[in-house]
């Protein structure tokens, strides 16, 4: 059983919380705290797998919060539930720590399937967060010109001894230029590297 304990300042959503976890096959609430120090004390006398917190709290905000348990109890896998649907409050929490971050309108189901993700290792994030996080990293990409030229030729279905020719280059040079281009947009591999190039208009 993977132990969850929720730390929120609105006892009405922790009660349909309890509930739900509590329900759940793989999952049980293991404590309860409305403030980060009622959590500090809590996690001192018991760790649970998983730590379900908002970012608002009376005491102080769940974003610094995360780098304290990160630092303290690196065991722990923080899964941030909260209203904040914004990139820069995402990025920070993630940076700061977080394994996973789920909005508080998320069906429940995604709330429960989050819990056992981060819980093995794995980051989450629910839908909204995850499209919002993807729009905003392709919008930041940056592409020289000859990565740009690359680009149009791959979407193009040029070959790598093609393109060489083309651009007088030696396929292995070309080779590297597709291999760190597929690096860059974390693409798996070319044919998802030219569906995101056409999507965000790379080409």
């Amino acid at each position: 059983m993977i132990g969850v304990h929720i730390t929120d300042d609105h006892k009405i959503l922790v009660e349909g919380l309890k509930v739900l976890i509590d329900e759940s096959k793989n999952v049980r609430v293991t404590g309860v705290s409305y403030t980060l120090e009622e959590c500090r004390k809590a996690l001192a006398f018991q760790t649970p797998e998983v730590l379900l917190l908002d970012l608002n709290l009376p005491d102080g905000s769940g974003i610094d919060f995360c780098s304290e348990v990160r630092k303290n109890y690196p065991q722990v896998k923080i899964l941030i539930l909260t209203t904040h649907n914004e990139y820069s409050v995402a990025r920070r929490v993630m940076d700061n720590g977080a394994s996973g971050y789920i909005l508080k309108n998320a069906l429940s189901e995604e709330i429960i399937t989050g819990i056992e993700v981060v819980a093995e290792g794995e980051s989450f994030l629910c839908d909204e967060i995850d499209i919002l996080m993807k729009k905003r990293t392709a919008q930041q990409l940056w592409f020289t010109a000859r990565e740009k030229e690359l680009l149009q030729l791959i979407a193009s279905g040029y070959t790598n001894r093609e393109m060489a020719d083309k651009l007088f280059l030696s396929e292995e040079t070309i080779k590297t230029y597709r291999k760190n281009l597929i690096a860059k947009v974390g693409a798996k591999n070319t044919m998802l590297l030219v569906k995101m190039a056409l999507e965000n208009k790379w080409v």
